[in-house]
């Protein structure tokens, strides 16, 4: 990935969602140090790693990936366990070594490595986690840890049940405390009418405004 690849991504977006950013994507995520926790949405997996790829290649960038439990061991129709490994393995040296437990999870809390966290992508059950306060897995682990410090944390949220029983976490998360949204839509409204999938495209310009401490607006986007 060039920077041209880079320039020419933020172009996509439209004036409106650029300005909103305050600065230029690329620019506030520079020299970050980013942690991503990877849930078994893994329907939209490709697009993230795709925009971690893209992340990946910002100057100074070190991005620290969570695996939940599903990521790590299930092969799906979309893709084997091993892929997501692999594709990560492929970022160079800017990629840490994913942490797989809740020990590893843990001292994200007291050492304060992170400027900003985004779980991506993160599925119904661990929203619903999230929301009330469970921490089983290392994921939840590190985003409370995360949290703890009083630092932004985004989700990008794909769920076939974020308008149905998990509408009442989405409603919690959104009124919580440095949690963001990733904006999103309905993928299907006529064969999934609950589902909700965030726009990767707006992947890495809200994770910019999130470090900002700011929600990137609209919210709520036609899929």
């Amino acid at each position: 990935m060039t920077i041209f690849n880079i320039k020419e991504k933020s172009e996509m977006l439209n004036q409106n969602e650029i300005s909103q950013t305050a600065v230029e994507w690329p620019q506030a995520l520079a020299g970050k140090t980013i942690g991503v926790g990877l849930c078994g949405s893994f329907c939209t997996m490709r697009k993230v790693l795709h925009e971690l790829a893209v992340l990946s290649e910002l100057p100074g960038v070190e991005i620290w990936p969570v695996l939940s439990e599903n990521v790590q061991k299930l092969d799906s129709k979309f893709g084997p366990a091993a892929e997501w490994r692999a594709a990560l393995d492929g970022m160079g040296a800017v990629v840490r070594k994913p942490i797989t437990t809740i020990p590893e999870a843990e001292p994200i809390g007291p050492l304060a490595p992170l400027d900003v966290m985004m779980l991506a992508p993160c599925t119904g059950n661990t929203l619903a986690r999230l929301a009330l306060g469970i921490t089983d897995g290392p994921v939840s682990m590190a985003a409370k840890a995360h949290l703890r410090n009083e630092k932004p944390l985004l989700i990008a949220l794909a769920s076939n049940d974020a308008l149905g029983l998990n509408a009442k976490n989405l409603g919690l998360l959104l009124n919580a405390k440095n949690v963001y949204f990733v904006p999103l839509g309905q993928d299907d409204p006529i064969k999934k009418p609950n589902s909700l999938i965030f726009d990767e495209k707006l992947l890495l310009p809200a994770l910019a405004a999130a470090l900002q401490g700011r929600q990137l607006q609209p919210l709520l986007r036609e899929y």
